[in-house]
Formats: structure tokens, C-alpha cells, sequence
């Protein structure tokens, strides 16, 4: 408290301002969300019975007995919402594991390339952002379906005889995430690795450590921050995704994300679909704990 005290108010300007930003689009979004969860479906204009209303303090607090986890109790006994929590994660998980071998080897050479060619690297690593989204999953839907440029060639050079089917599938659906998310997780294993002190390297060289040794006991451990973090990039956004399942997915494909948007406007029940989203959301906050707890750890070691 005496520190804060000895802050210019600049500095406390500084510091209260990221806090303010969380608190205005973070924590203001989620009550929000969390009163319709609670509150009860109605056929109207919003769909929901609102169990607050900020104008009258007093009927608010009488409504507190209204609150309703109908919808939290529908998410339980309807498998259809535990199967596409399960898919997401899946899902997710495997197109995470994918980016994350794909993206290693890229950062690794990026970070030990010559200061001529990196600029280079760097600039081909960043340029899918230069084009729409949008427009990068349609070109996928022409390399991937039955008909499509990557089954011709397969099928020209007779490596199969038959096109692969591989478009509206899960399958599919990793691939989409993968290219899409590859920069996210290239980037931070790159900056890990550049910033390696290479007389590490040399002094287990020294010691007679293989080339290999040195990679696994030395550069993999000490790029764990970068990987965790591109991991976490991947993975958070790659269990809610929308547009990638509904272009590329079949009519199989499960995840929250489709569901999500299935509630809010097909079935307009914005209870349930904010109880998904929060659920979603307490989901996601585990592995940014146990990110926190590993940085702990890592600087407790330090100290």
C-alpha cells in the first residue's frame, strides 16, 4: 500500500489502466452473460425473462428467488452440448499437437538462420495474415474436396486411385485450424529460441554432447515458455471456432462453437446459449491457470 502511495499519478494511471480495460470488456461482458444464463426463455423481444433491472434496485434483489439454472441443468442432461464439449476439445487438442510439430522445426530454423535470410523467414511466416481469412478457407475447400487440386495431383503423380475423401470431415477441420493458427504458434517458439544464449550450446559441445543431446536437453527445455504460450494461442480460440467447422466440418462435426451459434439465432434460446458460453469460458480458464502456475514456478526457480 505505501508503494502505491509513492506512485506519480501517471504511473498509477498506468497501472489501473489495463485493470479498467479488463474490467470494461471482460468482466462487464461476462455478468452480462451469466444474468441471461440465469434467467428464464420467454417468446419475445429479448427471448429472456430479465432477472435484474438496474433502473429499480429494490425489484431487483426481490427477483434474486426467480433466478433460474434451468439452462445449466438442460446443458447436463442433454448429450448433445457434453458430446460437442468433447469434440471441441478434441478437436482442438490434435490440431494443437499438429501446429505445434509443424511449427517447431519453422521457429527452430528461423531463430538459426543467417541475419540475411530471417527478414526473409519472418515475412513468409506473417504473410497468410495479408489475405482474408475468409478467403484462405475457400481455397482450402478447393484443395481438400473430392475434386479439388490436392486429390488431382495425388491421383496424377499414382500415389492413390481414388480421391481421398477429406473435405466435411474432422479431418478437414484440424487441417483448416492448423493453417490458420500456424503463425501463432511459430512466432512465440521463435522468440524463445533467438533468445538463447548460445554459449549453452557450446559449452555442452565442450562436454561432448551430441548434436541431438544438445537439441533435446538444452533448446527444447529452454523454448518450453514459447511453446506453452503458442500452445495456449492455438488451442483457446481453436475450441471455439465457428467458421472453420461450418465451411470445412461435416454434418457430423460437433463443437460448441456451431452450437453456440445454433442456440443464440436458430432456436433464439439465450439462457442456454449463455449457459454454454459460460461454461466454455470456466473450461478455458484451466489451462490459463495452470500457464500461471508454471511462470510461478519459473520464477520462484530464478530467485
Amino acid at each position: 500500500m505505501q508503494s502505491w502511495r509513492k506512485l506519480s499519478l501517471w504511473q498509477r494511471l498506468v497501472i489501473a489502466l489495463p485493470g479498467l480495460w479488463l474490467a470494461v470488456f471482460f468482466v462487464a461482458p461476462f455478468v452480462l452473460v451469466a444474468k441471461v444464463s440465469l434467467s428464464q426463455s420467454v417468446l419475445g423481444q429479448p427471448p429472456y425473462a430479465p432477472s435484474f433491472d438496474w433502473g429499480n434496485l429494490s425489484e431487483s434483489i426481490a427477483k434474486l428467488r426467480d433466478l433460474s439454472g434451468a439452462a445449466y441443468a438442460g446443458l447436463a442432461e442433454d448429450p448433445l452440448y457434453i458430446q460437442s464439449y468433447l469434440d471441441s476439445l478434441a478437436i482442438a487438442a490434435v490440431a494443437t499437437l499438429l501446429t505445434l510439430v509443424i511449427a517447431y522445426p519453422f521457429a527452430y530454423g528461423l531463430a538459426r538462420s543467417g541475419p540475411h535470410l530471417r527478414p526473409i523467414l519472418l515475412l513468409l511466416a506473417i504473410a497468410p495474415f495479408w489475405t482474408s481469412f475468409l478467403i484462405r478457407i475457400y481455397a482450402l475447400i478447393l484443395l481438400l474436396k473430392d475434386e479439388g487440386l490436392l486429390n488431382d495431383a495425388l491421383i496424377a503423380l499414382h500415389v492413390i486411385d481414388a480421391p481421398l475423401h477429406i473435405f466435411a470431415t474432422n479431418g478437414a477441420v484440424v487441417i483448416g485450424i492448423v493453417y490458420s493458427y500456424l503463425p501463432f504458434m511459430i512466432l512465440p517458439i521463435y522468440t524463445t529460441i533467438e533468445k538463447q544464449d548460445p554459449t549453452l550450446l557450446e559449452a555442452a559441445a565442450d562436454l561432448g554432447a551430441s548434436r541431438w543431446a544438445r537439441f533435446w536437453r538444452i533448446t527444447v527445455p529452454l523454448s518450453w515458455p514459447g511453446i506453452v504460450a503458442g500452445s495456449l494461442i492455438v488451442f483457446i480460440p481453436a475450441i471455439g471456432e465457428f467458421v472453420i467447422p461450418d465451411l470445412l466440418g461435416g454434418s457430423d462435426t460437433l463443437m460448441i462453437g456451431a452450437t453456440l451459434w445454433a442456440e443464440f439465432f436458430a432456436n433464439r434460446d439465450w439462457p442456454t446459449a449463455c449457459a454454454v458460453a459460460v461454461i466454455l469460458l470456466l473450461l478455458l480458464l484451466v489451462p490459463l491457470l495452470f500457464y500461471e502456475r508454471l511462470q510461478m514456478r519459473g520464477e520462484t526457480r530464478r530467485q
